[in-house]
């Protein structure tokens, strides 16, 4: 069963924004999924940081409009040049980042990039923009890595396992690309040791019952002493078995509109090499 309606994507000043279109719309052509844009970049000569809070400011930071031209180019580029509709959102004069996450209570899927810290500000995408998106709405988001050409869908997939509510939120909205994939991974993290089978319900267990049998492989390590490394032995685990998809919890928090995230969460999104399904 397809759990993919609709789709939004974020764009922003930077070159990378033309892939994340292009993959996007890989994704919603494979799931016949409607697709909506928006643009969320950091105004000019202004740091971000203040653009998730409360203050009347932030409400009011301009737009850059060098960057929101490029955005729209981008956009009308690719709508000219495919049979795929697509909708371009505005913010309406509120601030965008917040437009964004509002919108995106509406989406089934996010797809959003991996920040470049080394692009100027002005237009770049803002910082904290995907820690806000995945922390502030819940929504299951693909997250692309700044460079690289990827597949919208069949390539093998690893699950990042560790028995929370997150890892089951993200488990759930990644059972799209388990159904397609060549083969699962699924790394638990765990100091349990190994069991037989029982009565009770575990992740081949939930898979199967979803009709995800081919080629499923599990696979265990000890919880990390360092939580940033677990995010480290993620990404390096997925070199290693050729996966083309990682899935994984996000675990942070909003604290007075400070969006934090855990020490994986934010290990993989800084050095990931592949797509990455967060869910929080």
């Amino acid at each position: 069963m397809n759990l993919i309606h609709s789709i939004l994507v974020h764009l922003d000043g930077t070159p990378s924004s033309a892939s994340r279109l292009g993959f996007a719309r890989a994704v919603a052509q494979h799931y016949e999924a409607a697709l909506a844009v928006m643009f969320v970049a950091s105004p000019p000569q202004h740091p971000l940081t203040p653009a998730f809070s409360e203050s009347p400011a932030a409400l009011l930071q301009p737009i850059d409009p060098a960057a929101l031209n490029l955005a729209r180019s981008v956009f009308d580029i690719a709508l000219a040049n495919g049979a795929l509709p697509m909708r371009w959102l505005d913010s309406d004069g509120t601030d965008s980042a917040e437009a964004f996450r509002d919108q995106a209570l509406y989406a089934d899927l996010l797809v959003l990039g991996q920040r470049d810290p080394a692009a100027p500000s002005p237009g770049n995408m803002p910082a904290g923009f995907v820690e806000s998106v995945l922390i502030g709405t819940g929504k299951p988001a693909l997250i692309l890595p700044l460079a690289g050409r990827f597949e919208a869908a069949g390539r093998d997939v690893l699950i990042g396992w560790n028995k929370t509510p997150q890892a089951a939120r993200a488990l759930t909205a990644a059972l799209p690309w388990l159904h397609s994939a060549r083969r699962v991974h699924v790394l638990e993290v765990t100091n349990e040791p190994a069991q037989d089978p029982t009565g009770e319900l575990d992740i081949a267990q939930y898979l199967r019952l979803h009709g995800i049998v081919s080629a499923l492989q599990r696979h265990r390590a000890p919880p990390a002493p360092v939580p940033g490394n677990a995010g480290e032995l993620l990404l390096s685990f997925a070199n290693d078995v050729g996966a083309g998809l990682l899935v994984m919890g996000c675990y942070g928090h909003n604290q007075a509109r400070e969006f934090m995230l855990g020490g994986a969460s934010r290990s993989v999104l800084q050095t990931m090499t592949l797509p990455v399904l967060m869910a929080h």
